[in-house]
């Protein structure tokens, strides 16, 4: 299995050891082998509150954690940089880290900068996160540009023919329709679930997921319980909840090593697994639907594991990603179907993007 999206970089930041089991993490090396999983993207997330100068730093900060992360466990995992890595990591018994980056704010309006970061591993770009920037309108906000910015339509050339990853998860539905439209090279929405299933406007319409199958691209399907059902949190006590645990969760961000600060953070995140949540089976009616309007070979997983404030029912870490392939054969998924979703579609898009840079070139 390939996950095509997990925000453990910050995790490493906030001292998260990845060769331990931690309590609480959703992702680290020992869930990752119990999961079955053979890689994963590990996202360079920073917020669109960020500065752009600050956002380069703590991007920069997380490639060098990954790193360490990686040659503090060269026994259990190693860095990759295309599909051929991946295959050399997993014949010797290695989980394979690859690098993505959530929100553009990083590159600064500087394509040396992206053209740096992709020197450094990143190979895949999210375009936004929860904010309007300098490359595209995002799906939280989505009125400065009407779409790509005209320097995001630099980026996503740039980006074509570095053979890196055009990710749409977070973009407005402008911006998204702009880069299929501009796109030399298949896009991929990372970690994004199906509107028609749950209104949240991260999600993507029938059209989108559509397009997305017809410019031989890839969704990930995401685990969060918000953009999996619209009956999370709909009630005002839970919603209240949802509140506080942001407030506890960026009291514990601001000071990781405070082991009072910890324990709060822990306290919560048990509190949050007593709401009602989707499931396992809620995950299998979004990839049911994907697979419905995109096809068969461009659905996939991007669970936003350690990015979400709270686990799907069943699936509180990477560990347990067996019961989700147990759904899918209880629904008729063929082994061969199951392996494409579970990871062979990811690889294969990234296989793809790399070979259009070179035609382009």
């Amino acid at each position: 299995m390939y996950d095509s999206h997990a925000d453990t970089p910050s995790q490493l930041l906030r001292l998260r050891d990845i060769g331990l089991d931690n309590a609480y993490a959703h992702v680290d090396l020992p869930k990752l082998r119990r999961g079955g999983v053979q890689g994963s993207f590990f996202a360079l997330y920073t917020p669109a509150s960020m500065a752009p100068d600050a956002a380069t730093r703590y991007a920069l900060q997380m490639v060098s954690a990954v790193y360490d992360a990686a040659d503090a466990h060269p026994d259990q995992a190693a860095l990759a940089f295309s599909p051929d890595d991946a295959a050399q990591n997993r014949e010797r018994g290695l989980i394979s880290l690859f690098l993505g980056m959530e929100n553009a704010s990083p590159i600064q309006e500087s394509l040396p900068l992206l053209r740096l970061f992709y020197r450094l591993g990143v190979r895949y770009l999210t375009l936004t996160h929860n904010g309007d920037n300098a490359v595209a309108d995002s799906a939280a906000e989505g009125r400065k540009w009407g779409g790509l910015s005209p320097f995001g339509r630099e980026v996503v050339a740039q980006m074509n023919q570095l053979g890196m990853m055009v990710d749409l998860s977070h973009a407005s539905d402008q911006s998204f329709w702009d880069c299929i439209r501009l796109s030399q090279a298949p896009v991929i929405a990372s970690h994004s679930c199906c509107r028609a299933l749950c209104g949240h406007r991260r999600n993507l319409t029938d059209e989108m997921l559509q397009a997305l199958g017809e410019k031989d691209g890839y969704v990930g399907i995401n685990f969060y319980p918000a953009f999996l059902s619209d009956q999370f949190a709909a009630n005002p006590e839970d919603a209240a909840l949802m509140d506080k645990a942001d407030e506890v969760e960026a009291e514990w961000i601001a000071d990781p090593g405070n082991p009072e600060k910890v324990d709060a953070w822990h306290r919560m995140q048990d509190r949050l697994l007593e709401m009602w949540r989707p499931g396992v089976k809620e995950i299998v009616d979004h990839i049911d639907h994907a697979v419905r309007w995109a096809g068969l070979d461009h659905v996939g997983i991007g669970s936003d594991f350690d990015g979400i404030l709270v686990p799907p029912q069943g699936l509180e870490d990477i560990s347990k990603m067996a019961c989700l392939w147990e759904e899918m054969r209880r629904r008729g998924y063929s082994e061969e179907s199951i392996l494409r979703i579970s990871g062979g579609n990811l690889m294969a898009v990234f296989d793809r993007i790399i070979k259009c840079s070179k035609s382009i070139n």
